[in-house]
């Protein structure tokens, strides 16, 4: 299951959505998130769907990559899909005891799942397809006006960007740590879900001191290198927005005209 998280991983494939400015797929990715609670029908999500699997095509990351990604919260999607399919009140279409399923709670709670499923698609994206690097410059250029305001632009994008690059590294690491723990008899696999969580618990510990010995060896490589945050850093590569960019966000800005209109039209 950990191997199936695609958050914070790069896959460069060379595509125009790669060599699209940082800005401008950060941008996308936080309209992609209001399209998704602006949307309140079925024409709605579909398109903000067809948006996203377009963006995919284009990007030539292969569908299965993008696809399991979604397989690690599909135990949320469930509890998701069921907690709105027996809480929302409605129309009655069966009883299960003190349990009601509405027509309401049916439509509501398959909203919800495919919500979520084209929220983990959207976002993973960004990461996707951004370099750690231009990822960081993109954050900090977005956030540079607040620099007026006291904002520490820089430090904030880097310590984004930190957090988003160690997933992977956490996971990779968490799965050595309990392949080793299987090889000595630990069992991660067979019981419910209860005694399954309570078998995690062992690996806290060792995971804990390896996040805390790799951000210690980061921050003394980044003072080896005489790192001072960044007042008076310079770029080999300035970020610059091109027609395709405006072109990009021209399109982002007629999908939310539509949900919007959509919206107000239901």
């Amino acid at each position: 299951m950990l191997k199936d998280i695609t958050i914070g991983q790069h896959y460069p494939t060379g595509s125009l959505i790669h060599k699209l400015d940082a800005r401008t797929k950060i941008i996308g990715t936080f309209a992609i998130i209001v399209s998704l609670f602006i949307g309140v029908n079925a024409p709605s999500y579909g398109l903000v769907a067809l948006f996203i699997f377009l963006c995919v095509h284009i990007s030539k990351i292969p569908k299965k990559f993008i696809v399991k990604g979604i397989k690690p919260l599909r135990i949320i999607i469930i509890l998701t899909f069921l907690i709105n399919i027996f809480m929302t009140q409605g129309e009655v279409l069966y009883n299960l005891g003190p349990l009601v399923i509405t027509r309401e709670g049916v439509r509501q709670g398959v909203f919800m799942a495919i919500r979520l499923a084209l929220l983990v698609m959207g976002t993973s994206l960004l990461t996707l397809t951004t370099s750690p690097i231009a990822l960081t410059d993109g954050i900090e250029n977005l956030l540079k006006p607040f620099k007026k305001i006291g904002v520490p632009a820089h430090e904030l994008a880097m310590m984004m960007t930190i957090a988003l690059r160690f997933i992977p590294t956490l996971l990779e690491e968490t799965d050595k740590i309990m392949k080793a723990q299987m090889a000595r008899g630990a069992d991660f696999e067979s019981g419910n879900i209860i005694s399954r969580a309570k078998g995690l618990v062992p690996l806290m510990v060792p995971l804990f001191i390896s996040a805390f010995r790799r951000a210690d060896e980061l921050a003394m490589a980044m003072e080896a290198r005489c790192y001072r945050g960044g007042d008076n850093r310079t770029r080999m590569k300035q970020a610059r927005m091109l027609k395709i960019d405006y072109l990009s966000l021209l399109a982002i800005a007629l999908l939310l005209a539509v949900l919007v209109l959509l919206r107000m039209l239901a």
